[in-house]
């Protein structure tokens, strides 16, 4: 009886310390953050560490990039996979694409910025005194970084996009141990989608909750615009793009552009196209379905009907033209050219949409200044 009673107390024992082993390992459940709209990332939050995975780092990826985000003393399960394990919350980054400035702007990390690809294509009011002190360095061009200065800088982390998976500079950046975290941001195809990557530098700087009250509050300004503009009887139809050489370019029906149209309830001429990219289209074609509609958006680089009539008279046939219901994001301008609408745009479609309906429908939003479009001087 003594040997049985022996022999069970060490099996209890043993099966006490693999439990221990096991829940070590095994036992670490999470939860995944709400991502409602955007389609290319996803989270999944843990005690100490976070699972961020970037399904479409750019459009026609085989394979997701999954990115282990921890704090420095979490407890990993050793049978985790990951692609790369980056240690949070980030100190210090390097972003290289204009529309990540707002995004930490509004999370309050701008000063974390330290390296960017083309300097003056920033247009915020707040990072352009950061440059200006001298806090943030010029890092050459997007396609090929000046790699010997942002080593010197030695990033937490660089932050890039990509249109494959061919890019030599990130390549070499790897390499040296400083982590590059891709940004799909750009391949969403709706405005909310695109606004939602917020909780992706959220859970960089491990301010989750402040990025999801952030997006939170863009989304509810947005939806409650959109059911504004829906209270408007009429439904003006409108033209988009310009001029490029001998082509016309437009956004499909099924774009992230296109969407805003549709939301501002308007008619957006070409809404039954879709595709990738932008429609190609003949001066003569564009002329023949939208010479009489009410107004033309996005005019490409025009700033002005004096300077829209010398690129071509022909111009002047259309309505939109001939009523002074032309809209440009050309006049909206930071101190060094670059254009808010390509920084700040994506990270607030409720001001787009706003914009929008108080050209559409100007007694909806009688007080308002729209931030992006203008109409051509």
């Amino acid at each position: 009886m003594k040997q049985a009673i022996l022999i069970l107390f060490i099996l209890l024992l043993s099966s006490c310390k693999d439990s221990g082993k096991n829940n070590s390992q095994y036992t670490f459940s999470g939860h995944k953050v709400d991502i409602e709209n955007a389609e290319g990332f996803s989270i999944e939050k843990f005690d100490g560490y976070s699972l961020l995975k970037v399904n479409t780092p750019w459009p026609g990826a085989e394979e997701p990039y999954k990115y282990l985000l921890a704090n420095a003393h979490a407890k990993i399960p050793e049978n985790l996979n990951y692609d790369q394990r980056i240690e949070i919350p980030l100190k210090t980054i390097v972003v290289t694409s204009t529309t990540h400035i707002p995004a930490l702007e509004a999370l309050d990390e701008e000063t974390s910025l330290i390296g960017f690809p083309g300097l003056h294509y920033i247009s915020s009011e707040k990072t352009r005194e950061l440059i200006k002190a001298g806090k943030i360095s010029e890092l050459g061009k997007n396609e090929n970084l000046n790699t010997e200065v942002l080593l010197d800088l030695s990033p937490d982390a660089v932050i890039g996009f990509a249109i494959n998976a061919s890019n030599k500079s990130f390549e070499s950046i790897q390499k040296t141990g400083i982590p590059v975290i891709f940004n799909g941001d750009w391949t969403e195809k709706t405005p909310l989608g695109k606004a939602e990557w917020i909780k992706f530098f959220g859970a960089l700087f491990d301010k989750q909750e402040e990025a999801n009250k952030i997006f939170n509050d863009i989304k509810a300004e947005y939806l409650k615009a959109k059911q504004i503009a829906g209270t408007s009887k009429s439904r003006p139809s409108v033209l988009s793009g310009s001029m490029f050489n001998d082509k016309w370019y437009m956004p499909y029906g099924n774009s992230w552009q296109a969407r805003f149209i549709q939301d501002a309830n308007a008619n957006y001429l070409y809404s039954d196209t879709s595709g990738e990219g932008s429609l190609a289209l003949s001066f003569e074609s564009v002329l023949g379905k939208a010479e009489d509609a009410e107004f033309w958006i996005s005019a490409g680089q025009f700033t002005s009907y004096d300077q829209l009539i010398k690129e071509s008279e022909h111009y002047q046939r259309f309505r939109s033209v001939q009523n002074k219901n032309v809209y440009s994001v050309s006049l909206s301008k930071g101190e060094t050219g670059g254009i808010l609408f390509y920084e700040l745009g994506p990270q607030r479609p409720d001001l787009i949409l706003k914009d929008l309906i108080s050209i559409f429908h100007p007694e909806l939003l009688k007080q308002y200044e729209p931030v992006f479009y203008k109409q051509l001087q």
